[in-house]
């Protein structure tokens, strides 16, 4: 039989064991989560790059007139919301910049953020128009929100609103 001082010393080597293995775990899953955040920022920082590259080349396009880009950067299931409320498919949105009589000086962002949610990303910001139609010089503002998610890796816009600013705000 074990003596009293015996026994607390067994039971003192065991207590410090089963702290100091509680010690280790907490500090794994502290370097864990602090290898993770990161990561995951870099991976929110890199999709924001990807969309606002995107943004630009649509405006680009746009401004163009270059349909084939245009179908590359947007879903076939794309839903467009026009300045009155209604809708756009794909493919008419894609026929109207062909058969638009406009000429397109300047489509640039003046403003443009990217907020990533996992597969999706939501691209807000202002975009200023300027050119010509029927040889009147023509100059607006639209608010605009685009909704992107990653498909097979590569992102894609699935839906589109802009809404002309109509006031002197931004």
């Amino acid at each position: 039989m074990k003596s009293i001082r015996c026994w607390i010393v067994d039971r003192w080597i065991k207590d410090r064991w089963i702290v100091a293995l509680r010690i280790a775990a907490l500090w794994t899953l502290a370097l864990m989560c602090a290898i993770a955040v990161p990561v995951s920022a870099q991976d929110d920082a890199a999709a924001r790059d990807q969309v606002i590259a995107l943004e630009k080349a649509w405006n680009q396009a746009y401004k163009a007139g270059d349909t084939k880009a245009l179908a590359a950067i947007l879903d076939n299931s794309l839903i467009l919301v026009e300045d009155d409320g209604s809708l756009q498919t794909k493919s008419e949105f894609l026929a109207s910049v062909k058969s638009s009589s406009g000429n397109q000086e300047q489509v640039a962002p003046e403003s443009l953020t990217v907020r990533v949610f996992g597969n999706t990303a939501i691209a807000i910001g202002v975009i200023a128009v300027k050119g010509t139609k029927g040889g009147k010089s023509v100059v607006r503002r639209e608010r605009f929100i685009d909704t992107w998610i990653n498909k097979n890796g590569s992102w894609i816009c699935i839906a589109t609103n802009a809404t002309p600013i109509t006031h002197g705000g931004s």
